[in-house]
């Protein structure tokens, strides 16, 4: 089998000295300056010049275009149509930087370098530049970059691997995040020593985390996530191997008969996946509400599957400080927006209680996902999320509130072999006594971790419940489950 890196030039993969871009033999239309070192070393320099120009002007000139377009027009700006004003944003820009290198007494670039380097500058904002041919490799699941030429990649098959540098320095890889970040939605999200962290979803559905000035050695670094399925029922999760007959019933049954349903898992276990597949369950034409920190779930991207949409996603604060709208401000105003589920793609703090509340309030059938290690480990975490929003709920509180929103628990794993994500286990919560949560697991890891239905565990009126809504209760009578070898 060919290693998934094969298709790929070498020095981009393998060559682990830092990464220096070819200089094109070019006729600038100068004379030599002391020889051929020094006219590329020219060249060089004033190829940099120019490409950090444009860079500039893009990053700090696009998103007020664009802006200003929308304004004018009452539209959002399309991609071809933001091409178009970078485009003209950069022959602008090529203009003023030619006046500017002739009253310094430079040298100039011939028109063909010219052209070149506003042509790369544009792919770099419409494509991902160095990062593209590992967005294009389909076999590639997870980029960690540690610095520009320090990148490791993981596939979908479990391998890992050192590839070669995504940019020709830290202020290349830097100047390519924030043109990310500029484009990556209808909101700015800066990247800079202000706000040295950012979180984006690339056009193609994957996620973006990336960091400047607080590593080691003072560099930038990113990690990029990628979701094999951006549309995805749970049939197919079955045929991948991340639940068997028994399991698709029976979540096709806690949708139907809208049981609140909380995923947990590890970071990359599969969650956002499986929180897709259990919404085109849902009605088409049943009202959603979706919040996010960053957008990446998608439902309301196909109206066929899901009509009836408002997706929400959180904003950071200004340069001064102020406008930040918290996952917990938006889940207390989804709920004003007549949903019939709401759904949070990551419980990460305070939100937790305003999610509670819409739960129990009538909401039935909503869901989200939390990162945790078990399914029982969950309520320890919800508790400690519900401790840092404005309520101050005192522990009992909480697991009173947890226990009357939360029907299920769906936990996700890697299996024994470690390259399957699988359902792991299910847990049934049945109420609160004091600082604990009781629940009971109605389907169990077994030996390979893939989860086995536990006898009698689900609770009679649960699964009578279930039963109406067309749930065969004799696939938990297999101890073995009912996955294929």
């Amino acid at each position: 089998m060919t290693h998934p890196t094969d298709q790929y030039p070498t020095p981009r993969h393998f060559d682990r000295q830092p990464y220096v871009p070819a200089i094109p033999d070019l006729d600038v239309g100068v004379p030599p300056l002391g020889g051929v070192l020094d006219e590329v070393v020219d060249l060089s320099a004033a190829t940099t010049r120019l490409r950090r120009y444009l860079r500039e002007r893009l990053n700090a000139e696009l998103p007020v275009r664009v802006a200003d377009q929308q304004d004018r027009t009452g539209t959002t700006s399309t991609r071809e149509t933001r091409r178009e004003l970078a485009r003209g944003l950069l022959d602008e820009a090529l203009r003023e930087h030619t006046e500017n290198e002739l009253a310094a007494g430079r040298h100039l670039l011939s028109r063909e370098v010219e052209q070149r380097v506003v042509g790369e500058v544009v792919n770099e904002l419409f494509g991902m530049a160095g990062l593209q041919p590992l967005l294009d490799d389909p076999m590639v699941e997870t980029i960690n970059a540690n610095r520009h030429d320090r990148v490791f990649v993981q596939y979908t098959d479990g391998r890992r691997a050192q590839v070669g540098p995504i940019a020709g320095s830290n202020e290349e890889l830097t100047d390519l995040v924030r043109l990310l970040a500029a484009r990556a939605s209808s909101q700015e999200r800066r990247f800079d020593q202000g706000s040295p962290a950012v979180n984006l979803q690339l056009p193609g559905g994957e996620r973006l985390f990336a960091v400047m000035g607080l590593t080691a050695d003072g560099v930038t670094a990113l990690s990029i996530r990628r979701h094999g399925y951006l549309t995805v029922t749970l049939p197919e999760l079955r045929r991948r191997g991340t639940l068997d007959l028994g399991l698709e019933a029976f979540l096709q049954a806690l949708v139907k008969a809208r049981r609140n349903v909380l995923i947990t898992g590890g970071t990359g276990a599969g969650k956002t996946t499986l929180l897709r597949a259990l919404a085109s369950e849902m009605d088409p034409l049943e009202r959603i509400v979706t919040i996010e920190d960053a957008f990446e779930l998608g439902l309301d991207h196909d109206p066929d599957v899901h009509a009836d949409v408002t997706a929400f996603q959180a904003r950071e604060p200004n340069v001064e400080g102020e406008g930040a709208i918290s996952q917990a401000d938006l889940v207390r105003w989804g709920l004003r927006m007549s949903p019939d589920r709401v759904i949070v793609g990551e419980i990460r703090g305070p939100e937790v209680i305003p999610m509670c509340n819409a739960m129990s309030q009538g909401n039935d059938g909503s869901m989200a996902t939390l990162h945790a290690s078990s399914s029982r480990v969950a309520f320890t975490r919800l508790a400690s999320y519900a401790a840092q929003g404005a309520e101050r709920l005192p522990l009992e509180a909480t697991n009173l509130l947890v226990a009357s929103a939360v029907h299920f628990v769906v936990h996700l794993a890697r299996a024994a072999d470690r390259r399957t994500r699988v359902v792991s286990s299910i847990r049934e919560v049945v109420g609160a006594d004091g600082p604990q949560v009781i629940s009971n697991e109605v389907h169990r890891p077994g030996p390979d971790r893939r989860a086995r239905p536990v006898a009698g565990a689900l609770r009679t009126d649960t699964l009578d419940d279930l039963v109406d809504v067309g749930f065969d209760p004799g696939v938990l009578e297999n101890p073995e489950g009912w996955w294929t070898p």
